[in-house]
């Protein structure tokens, strides 16, 4: 099994259809070699391996664990996090990645949607799990892990015999997705490993290059690079987190060839103060999303490295890419064209196909793709029509046949790289008494693309000051994780209204233009 995946081969199978066979081909052929990097930490192929089969045993034999059953992981950037996931899958089960930044209600709802079995969690949060599995009736039984101990060392450290195939359920992956509360995509075995393969190919990297990544490991980037390190045999460098201020340092310390970065991310590199060691370092190609069209040629001159465009959504997986070759894409604002696993329509609300340069909903066929969302099948039904992804996605076709992102028909704020449910924040803020209704919209914002803003109606006599708007946001932050938290409110006397009595969002924001209330600035973040 060759490392490297030449382009030509992007539209094959996987020539091994699951993360777990990944991982035991690299053990055997490459065992040796270095796979995860977290701080001055590291482990080889074969030590990870080994590792994941004691703890898949550990699961069956102790915590009763089955296929298909459902494992939660709420941990940070931690060796701990990937090993669990192979372990799980390795058992046959399917995994749930949990936000570290969940509070009670997020981590409640988690919980009891998925149906966990088990939480694979850390010190710092065996407390909230704890209190939330024991005052939820529907997470009676639910058994807690703490990773510090996990109580595999005892056993066998070769595979369970537990049949996996491509078509095996991996994981429950959570997405705010277009509207509503989080929604779990259904991930199998070959999502991932065709995931893994294309990015492969689309990049050209091999087993001398070195992976990096920042973001928390519960969201995709960091999976999907994981699987990209199986495909390739290239080891993968964690981060503990991202940092503006120190990334380039950590990409230079740890000779990274290969990262990526979203949403706020370049923006924020970018406002660094540039040094004489900007170009100092081993980076070969990197993968970006939604980059600020007039900083494009600016990131590749100052790190003198190819900055190249990919589109892709949790239920899809990647669908759009630029090709490292492809100069012209450079500040042009395409979003790439589709991989060759991937066709691509731009659709009007009937579902017809509109004109080039006409704007439409971008919709999606062909794999990877998810299998629909977990005990939602009315939302999968409106999303999957005939066979298409209906990405919620406003662009238009250029003449050269990229694709260009114009805007959103989804109702969500698109704060850095963190999608929020505009009803799932109105829903917590409207908990509060003194709160009549609220709506809650995205404000543009020149770093992070879009922050958090709350319009509310109060009840009758309370203050329309900065003090009740902190009291409400200091409830709502209970219950929200901190990036879904308004930045931004704005008391207002009423809402307007649509004749089915839904917010009338454009005619809110219409008029707050143009006779603007007090807006309270609550939290000036830039995280």
């Amino acid at each position: 099994m060759t490392a490297t995946i030449e382009t030509a081969r992007m539209a094959e199978d996987p020539s091994v259809p699951t993360l777990t066979g990944l991982l035991a081909q690299r053990a055997r052929d490459a065992g040796e070699r270095e796979f995860l990097r977290f701080g001055e930490w590291s482990w080889t192929f074969a030590e990870i391996d080994t590792w994941t089969s004691r703890l898949a045993h550990r699961l069956i034999e102790v915590d009763g664990v089955r296929p298909g059953d459902r494992v939660a992981l709420m941990l940070p950037n931690v060796v701990h996090w990937p090993v669990v996931w192979l372990a799980v899958l390795k058992a046959g089960a399917v995994a749930v990645p949990v936000n570290c930044a969940y509070r009670r209600a997020d981590l409640a709802f988690v919980l009891g949607d998925s149906g966990a079995r088990v939480v694979f969690t850390d010190g710092e949060r065996a407390g909230l799990v704890a209190e939330v599995v024991a005052t939820e009736p529907e997470l009676a039984g639910v058994r807690v892990v703490d990773v510090s101990d996990d109580g595999s060392e005892p056993f066998p450290g070769t595979a369970p015999a537990v049949p996996v195939t491509a078509t095996t359920l991996a994981n429950l992956q959570y997405t705010s997705g277009t509207t509503g509360f989080p929604k779990a995509c259904m991930l199998t075995h070959g999502y991932w490993a065709r995931l893994g393969w294309i990015c492969a190919a689309a990049t050209g990297l091999g087993e001398d290059d070195v992976l990096l990544t920042a973001q928390p490991f519960s969201y995709m980037d960091p999976q999907w690079n994981t699987a990209l390190a199986l495909t390739t045999g290239a080891p993968l460098v964690v981060l503990p987190r991202f940092s503006a201020s120190t990334f380039m340092a950590d990409v230079r310390r740890h000779r990274a060839t290969f990262c990526y970065v979203l949403g706020s991310m370049p923006t924020l590199l970018f406002k660094q103060p540039a040094t004489g060691e900007d170009r100092d370092n081993d980076l070969r190609m990197v993968l970006c999303s939604g980059i600020p069209v007039a900083l494009h040629a600016a990131l590749e001159e100052r790190w003198g490295a190819p900055w190249r465009e990919v589109y892709g959504m949790t239920e899809s997986g990647i669908d759009l890419f630029s090709p490292v070759d492809d100069a012209a894409a450079v500040g042009s604002g395409s979003l790439g064209r589709p991989v060759p696993t991937k066709q691509v329509r731009v659709v009007d609300a009937a579902g017809e196909d509109v004109a080039d340069g006409e704007p439409g909903e971008l919709a999606i066929s062909g794999r990877p793709m998810m299998e629909g969302y977990w005990n939602r099948p009315d939302a999968t039904a409106q999303v999957l029509r005939d066979g298409w992804l209906h990405t919620g996605d406003l662009v238009v076709r250029r003449a050269d046949g990229g694709i260009e992102l114009v805007g959103r028909l989804k109702d969500m704020v698109r704060r850095g790289g963190e999608n929020v449910a505009c009803v799932e924040v109105e829903a917590a803020l409207e908990r509060d008494d003194r709160v009549v209704a609220a709506a809650v919209v995205p404000e543009p914002d020149d770093v992070l693309g879009e922050e958090v803003k709350a319009f509310i109606q109060l009840a009758d006599g309370v203050p329309e000051d900065r003090g009740t708007a902190e009291r409400i946001l200091e409830g709502a932050g209970a219950q929200l994780a901190r990036f879904k938290v308004p930045r931004y409110v704005e008391f207002v006397a009423d809402l307007p209204r649509t004749p089915s009595e839904r917010v009338a969002k454009p005619a809110l924001k219409a008029r707050a233009a143009a006779a603007p209330g007090t807006t309270h600035d609550l939290s000036p973040r830039r995280s």
